[in-house]
């Protein structure tokens, strides 16, 4: 799936990232400023890095919605959100924790996704032995610098591969 983020004229308060599926179908969702990566591109980091099948980018190149996926995955009461999705939302979170901090402290990154999982009655996802500084947060900020180095009305094309079923 091709992910396409546009940056908008300097006073929006969005941004847009569009995404066209292998099967040529697309669609679009808005991306809030927030001073970091926008919350989207963090889960295209955590969504390339890590063996997660069900989260947000996947589910979309898979054909889901947008507003379904949005409402699905964000629903803490939902039971039926799968664990991956959940992970993945948990993850992304604490990224954006560590990102906005500006530094990398493990612990409390690896406390803020159990935590975030365990308020959705979820497993934390198991890092094992990885490097998440490197695999995460440093693939992060990168892509952070190369977001803010684009300018207004430009675009950063990614590409997506959600892992096989």
């Amino acid at each position: 799936m091709k992910l396409i983020a546009e940056k908008r004229s300097k006073t929006d308060k969005y941004d847009v990232l569009r995404f066209v599926r292998n099967n040529g179908s697309c669609g679009d969702t808005l991306m809030p400023r927030q001073g970091i990566l926008p919350h989207d591109l963090v889960h295209y980091v955590v969504e390339s890095a890590l063996p997660l099948r069900f989260g947000f980018l996947s589910l979309l190149a898979r054909g889901a919605e947008v507003q379904a996926v949005m409402d699905e995955v964000h629903d803490k009461g939902n039971p039926h959100v799968a664990q991956e999705a959940v992970q993945a939302e948990a993850i992304v979170e604490g990224l954006q924790t560590q990102l906005w901090a500006g530094v990398f402290d493990l612990d409390a990154f690896l406390a803020g996704a159990a935590s975030a999982c365990t308020a959705r009655e979820r497993k934390p996802f198991d890092f094992g032995q990885l490097d998440v500084k490197s695999a995460l947060f440093d693939r992060a900020v990168a892509l952070h610098q190369q977001w803010q180095a684009a300018p207004y009305y430009s675009t950063l094309s990614l590409e997506f591969s959600p892992r096989a079923l």
